[in-house]
């Protein structure tokens, strides 16, 4: 175990407020790296019933101008390098430990409900259909008070925990009082929503909504172009019924010294930039994670140059779950950089916070939220600010502690974060993941110049195209949890079975310490888990009370279409067999899996997949989500009225679902 590096916050409450919808007014800190801000209600909202689109086919246009946010900016209206859920790690050459497989359950004893959610044809129908195509999902889940909430790209859905729907299929742009993402019938288009997540706060019963949200031009010859502002938009439910009203805060993070924000000096692209530009010098909140202790909800982003190439290091801000549960005119954000606060000085990279069952929270050092990251990935190996090209592998774990959390509900709250890094075996970045060949109807519409001209209004000039691999993430660390006084975390690696680079999943047990004041502890336990002739991937670990978990992940590869599956783990033994919850029938036949939609670009993976799944423990229950393939169907399905959706299963340009799952381990 290396040094523990500490930085320390006392934090000043910010006494102006600005009423603006968007603004806030701020006050930094004494210490360098600090800053708290109020920022002010953005109003009331509800999950309720809403229109659903019909089947038409492809609409133009069908994606967002900035490639749906998940993807990298391409045509004309390219919005510089990046979208977002940004890596720069790119392709591997690999550099993965040769590893025994784990065998596959032939039954699913733990398994109490298992039931498809939502899925690629409700998202794009949402709102009348006035929605773009999407991929990935990026998949959101919490439970609570007998009510499971999905959220995805770009959608929300409550079902009781019968898996009976207690509200229809709402977009996200509805739910956070927006413009629709795309008005079919005046073609404006609202701001781009993305990276959708949730928890239940066990302390107060109130379930709570985040996603990155981006300012765009919404008419005109730049209609769709980012023009720098983005914020963290947080909702949380009014009472614990989150089929009833919710209130909205709306958190700045492009940091450039606008709206109340710090300025991290982040680089503009271009010069001069673009009159629409508003905020050239905008970082940008990627890849926003929440979590809780017994004191606050915490939110975590990658903050990038948004048209820049640079990455600037992990983003933390603390809330207090007691003031946020009391929908306030006003609520107190705390922002911790961590620019320089990774293993050598290097940047933070999602730094996951953890979620925590029941009533198990730390209350050593007044109170102490715990997060995992990793540091193979690129972002983490370059100084702040410096593009370049790491090792992609690590043998480091980083596990980071802020304490004094109970300060939060003070009127000057003061705050102490700190990380010490422990080895661990080596993971390292994986290759993409092979699928099982099937029927890929888009592709073999594409390929037949009659049908893409109907499609597309062109001749695929890529043809042929071809069922493609999937992406297997970068190594950043995914869902994390602190249960029976352990942090457990999990993240995707390249590994070696039977001779064969596969992507697996690397898992780790923690006993944390803080008793000097700063982040220490020792690994209890890590584990590799794989499959033979297949990839393991995005994992999402959930545990109960008593220290029983399940990892839920996709399996893809030589025996499986992307299916949803799990593996039981305890602390003793690590993880058990690969059990499959719900079969996938087909391959992906996804629009970012084909060049004409999107022409191959180096370093980056498709197609698009993940970027995570979920679980949350309910009780001595644990629910899990995972992106799967729920259809296929064949050409000529394809192509029968009403075309591209071969029956109602799916839409034209995509195929993905979703599948939760109830576990009692």
């Amino acid at each position: 175990m290396k040094a523990s590096k500490t930085f320390t916050v006392v934090v000043v409450l910010a006494m102006l407020l600005n009423a603006a919808q968007f603004m806030a007014t701020s006050v930094a800190l004494a210490s360098p790296g600090g800053f708290t801000r109020q920022i002010p209600s953005g109003g009331t909202s509800s999950i309720a019933s809403a229109v659903t689109g019909t089947d038409t086919g492809i609409q133009s246009p069908e994606f967002s101008s900035a490639a749906e946010g998940d993807t990298i900016d391409s045509g004309t209206n390219s919005d510089g390098h990046y979208g977002v859920n940004r890596s720069f790690s790119g392709a591997t050459t690999g550099n993965g430990r040769q590893v025994n497989p784990h065998k596959q359950a032939k039954s699913n004893p733990e398994l109490n409900l298992s039931m498809d959610g939502l899925n690629f044809r409700q998202q794009r129908l949402a709102n009348g259909g006035n929605q773009f195509s999407l991929e990935p999902p990026d998949q959101g889940l919490c439970v609570g008070n007998g009510f499971v909430v999905e959220t995805i790209n770009d959608v929300i859905r409550v079902f009781h925990t019968d898996g009976t729907p207690a509200t229809g299929v709402v977009d996200l742009n509805t739910f956070y009082g927006y413009p629709a993402a795309i008005n079919r019938t005046t073609i404006v288009q609202g701001p781009e929503i993305t990276d959708p997540s949730c928890i239940y706060d066990q302390t107060t019963g109130h379930f709570i909504h985040l996603v990155l949200t981006l300012e765009v031009v919404p008419s005109g010859a730049n209609r769709g172009r980012f023009i720098g502002p983005n914020h963290l938009d947080l909702a949380v439910s009014n009472t614990s019924n989150p089929t009833g009203a919710w209130t909205i805060y709306r958190i700045p993070v492009q940091d450039d010294g606008t709206d109340g924000t710090p300025d991290h000096n982040c680089s503009p692209a271009g010069s001069p930039p673009p009159a629409f530009r508003t905020n050239p010098s905008a970082c940008i909140g990627d890849y926003p994670h929440i979590g809780a202790d017994r004191n606050g909800i915490y939110l975590e982003t990658n903050e990038y140059d948004f048209f820049g190439d640079a990455y600037h290091g992990s983003q933390i801000y603390a809330i207090s779950n007691a003031q946020l549960a009391s929908l306030p005119a006003s609520l107190t954000v705390t922002q911790f950089d961590t620019a320089t606060m990774g293993p050598g000085g290097k940047p933070g990279f999602t730094i996951w916070p953890a979620q925590t069952p029941g009533n198990q929270f730390s209350n050593d050092q007044g109170g102490t939220e715990y997060f995992l990251s990793s540091n193979a990935a690129d972002e983490a190996q370059c100084d702040s600010e410096v593009v370049c090209q790491g090792t992609r592998t690590s043998n480091q774990l980083v596990l980071w502690a802020l304490t004094n959390t109970s300060s939060l509900g003070s009127g000057s709250p003061s705050l102490s974060l700190s990380n010490t890094a422990i080895t661990v075996d080596q993971y390292a970045v994986p290759f993409a993941s092979n699928q099982k060949a099937g029927n890929v109807p888009l592709a073999d519409c594409l390929n037949d110049d009659p049908c893409s001209i109907f499609l597309n209004g062109i001749a695929d000039p890529f043809k042929p195209e071809v069922e493609g691999v999937l992406d297997s993430n970068d190594t950043r660390m995914q869902q994390v949890d602190y249960a029976n006084g352990k942090v457990w975390g999990a993240l995707d690696t390249d590994i070696i079975v039977n001779g064969v680079h596969k992507a697996g999943i690397e898992y780790f047990i923690v006993v944390p310490d803080v008793s000097s004041g700063s982040a220490g502890g020792r690994l209890a336990l890590q584990g590799t888990l794989a499959l033979a002739g297949n990839n393991l991937t995005y994992p999402a670990i959930g545990v109960t009370t008593s220290g029983r978990g399940v990892i839920a992940f996709t399996v893809v590869g030589d025996d499986h279409y992307p299916s949803a599956g799990y593996a039981s783990m305890d602390a003793l033994i690590g993880a058990g067999d690969v059990h499959i919850a719900a079969e996938g029938v087909g391959p992906q036949d996804g629009f970012t899996e084909y060049r004409l939609f999107f022409p191959v670009v180096p370093g980056v993976p498709r197609p698009r997949w993940g970027d995570y799944g979920a679980a949350a423990t309910d009780g001595k229950s644990i629910w899990i989500a995972s992106e799967y393939i729920a259809q296929t169907c064949t050409f000529a399905q394809y192509t029968t009225a009403p075309f591209g959706s071969c029956g109602g299963t799916r839409a034209s340009l995509g195929n993905w679902a979703t599948r939760i799952s109830k576990l009692t381990p």
